[in-house]
């Protein structure tokens, strides 16, 4: 009875994890990544190359089918208190990352200019967004004639 129930607390962490991983990357393709390119395309047509939606695409895929197996291995092969288990972490993480997603999120702001920055041709904007500076990047934008108002203005902690 220990083990079953040391088992399932390893995989309540297994599907945390897998939650943390795969999905949370899903989240963040889909409502920071996708919604951010295309507001950059609307703006101007090579302001971010073509690549980065290739790139955000072999993500999702990426991250789906391998989701999907592992969570198909689950639930064929695994008892019905290790399901549980697994089933019960990975909804504590979604709930938990939920909230949390979206480009109005200083963190997944910052992982879309750390992952896009090498997508944007212009040197000044791209070394911006390398840095993660928000007053360089609209700027920048400004100097080029494009509104940045899509940058969200994220306040520093004191």
């Amino acid at each position: 009875m220990e083990i079953k129930i040391m088992l399932a607390g390893a995989l309540f962490l297994g599907g945390w994890l897998w939650a943390y991983l795969f999905l949370r990357q899903i989240f963040f393709n889909y409502t920071t990544a996708f919604p951010m390119i295309q507001k950059m395309n609307s703006l101007q047509e090579d302001l971010i190359a073509v690549g980065a939606k290739r790139y955000t695409v072999v993500s999702v895929v990426f991250c789906g089918v391998v989701a999907a197996a592992i969570l198909a291995a689950v639930l064929v092969w695994c008892p019905l208190y290790i399901r549980i288990g697994f089933l019960a972490g990975a909804v504590v993480a979604v709930v938990l990352l939920i909230p949390r997603v979206s480009a109005r999120n200083r963190e997944m702001f910052d992982s879309f200019c750390n992952s896009y920055c090498r997508f944007v041709p212009d040197d000044e904007l791209r070394t911006a967004m390398y840095n993660k500076k928000t007053g360089q990047m609209k700027a920048r934008l400004k100097a080029m004639g494009i509104d940045g108002s899509f940058i969200p203005d994220f306040k520093e902690k004191k």
